[in-house]
């Protein structure tokens, strides 16, 4: 899909759970693949549901019934980035104003899996505008019960020069993880904003004392806004020397046992969030 003067311009994966692959906006790359990785290794941009990160063993209680989740992360044994990465998304509704171009996915749960044995909806709606990209998920319980979820996005951000480049969140809290990179606890974070990414090998969680969340690049600056009331931070650095993984969640690793985020939604309600991510070219 392409903004109305064409010059921004998102491609969206409907066979691997309506992903935004890739993001230009202004004619300048923000949102990219991870090459020569494939989606199968990297989940780049995929939305994060019913669980974001990890579940360890791929076990959890809920209500009082022990389910087991299929541990997709085959080195760590865990259950990885939720259920609906890989699930075809079909085309809702697409239109198209003098202003924005709007395109809405969905995916309907009607056969689930032992491990999460829910019924649910799920709705993609992505909107271009002069100032960036908004993501809306609207989740459904189409189920008779209650269920657990978190809810997160894992794109990869990239720089023209990432030692260049500097995130800014306030945080005063930082997750520790084992050797599963499963949530154990959490360490004060005391960090001067913003920081310079700058040969910092990352792949730490934060809990977000408000909603925003900054990437400062050559290029662009990119402000990211959620709509949830409690935010946490995952952020990754791969091989790939100037791009990072800049992932807003509502849990982290482990949620389904360590509670952290966790939300329910009982049987026909609904859960909508948004991510707005306005750009500003340097």
């Amino acid at each position: 899909m392409k903004s109305p003067n064409g010059k921004t311009a998102a491609n969206i994966c409907l066979t691997q759970g309506g992903r935004l692959s890739q993001f230009i906006f202004e004619e300048v790359e923000v949102i990219s693949e991870i090459k020569p990785e494939t989606y199968k290794d990297n989940y780049a941009s995929s939305i994060l549901f019913p669980f974001a990160n990890r579940i360890k063993d791929g076990n959890y209680n809920f209500d009082g019934v022990a389910y087991n989740l299929q541990c997709n992360e085959a080195d760590k044994n865990n259950a990885l980035h939720g259920l609906v990465y890989n699930k075809y998304f079909s085309v809702v509704d697409k239109h198209f104003t003098s202003g924005e171009a709007t395109l809405t996915l969905g995916y309907i749960e009607d056969y689930p899996t032992t491990g999460f044995p829910f019924k649910y909806e799920i709705k993609i709606t992505y909107v271009l505008s002069s100032e960036g990209i908004k993501i809306k998920v609207d989740i459904l319980n189409k189920d008779k019960k209650p269920f657990p979820f978190t809810l997160g996005w894992h794109p990869y951000f990239t720089s023209s020069n990432l030692t260049e480049s500097f995130m800014d969140y306030s945080s005063s809290k930082c997750f520790l993880q084992d050797h599963q990179n499963i949530t154990t606890g959490t360490a004060d974070f005391k960090m001067v904003m913003p920081f310079q990414v700058k040969d910092k090998k990352l792949d730490d969680a934060y809990a977000l004392e408000n909603n925003v969340i900054k990437f400062l690049t050559p290029q662009y600056n990119v402000i990211i806004k959620s709509s949830s009331e409690e935010n946490f931070l995952q952020l990754y650095t791969p091989n790939d020397p100037n791009i990072i993984a800049i992932e807003p969640m509502t849990g982290v690793s482990d949620s389904f046992n360590n509670k952290t985020g966790l939300q329910v939604l009982n049987a026909n309600d609904s859960y909508s969030l948004e991510w707005n991510v306005m750009i500003k070219k340097v």
